[in-house]
């Protein structure tokens, strides 16, 4: 198959997927398409579903390349195909809009829970809709509630992640100057992996801080 080809079989699933992105893992080692003798690319079936690996872990997994490049390695020295787990199809998963009342329902709160939110700048709606961000947020902080813990105890949580954010983008910028090819891909994986990385960080600093608290 020509690179074309390949793109029109993972737009169905990865939306986001594009030429560049597609030359860009390619120029990253994780796929080797052959080349013809003229130069042009030559995809397998056995390509695509390599690529329907990595852009699966980099979407479900948050996983940084460098990672899925091991992975692949090793599946490679094993002379094992790659395993992701089977995606439900993209017409199966619209794009979350929710309304008020649905995402009362869907997030399992009441109303003054949701103002609350709101007021404290966590969730916010888009014409008059929630999306996927909203309905999480709205669910861990309806998770929390029974603990005794509401939206204006966790605005340390959203200051600290937008200053997480802050430094990610601090990191991309140069990158998302730059006007040479794949530029926007090598900048998306940066994010990805730095977030990636953050988060961990977080959680490590979150546990060492719990064990302090409780005297271990």
């Amino acid at each position: 198959m020509s690179i074309g080809e390949v793109l029109a079989l993972l737009q169905g699933e990865f939306p986001d997927v594009s030429i560049s992105k597609i030359r860009f893992l390619e120029g990253e080692g994780l796929i080797e398409p052959e080349r013809s003798p003229s130069g042009y690319r030559k995809f397998t079936y056995a390509d695509v579903e390599r690529l329907r690996y990595i852009l699966s872990e980099q979407r479900d997994r948050y996983l940084p390349l460098r990672v899925i490049k091991d992975r692949l390695e090793a599946a490679d020295r094993e002379e094992r195909p790659v395993a992701r787990p089977r995606a439900v199809p993209s017409e199966a998963q619209p794009e979350v809009r929710l309304s008020r009342e649905e995402l009362l329902a869907a997030a399992e709160i009441d109303e003054e829970t949701l103002a609350e939110l709101e007021d404290y700048g966590l969730v916010a709606a888009v014409a008059r809709h929630y999306d996927a961000e909203a309905l999480a947020v709205a669910r861990s902080v309806g998770a929390l509630a029974p603990f005794g813990l509401r939206a204006r105890h966790l605005r340390a949580v959203r200051a600290a992640a937008e200053r997480e954010a802050g430094l990610v983008e601090q990191a991309v910028a140069p990158l998302l100057r730059r006007r040479a090819p794949g530029a926007i891909d090598r900048a998306e994986e940066t994010a990805r992996e730095i977030s990636g990385l953050l988060l961990e960080l977080h959680a490590a600093l979150l546990r060492s801080g719990v064990r302090g608290v409780l005297g271990r």
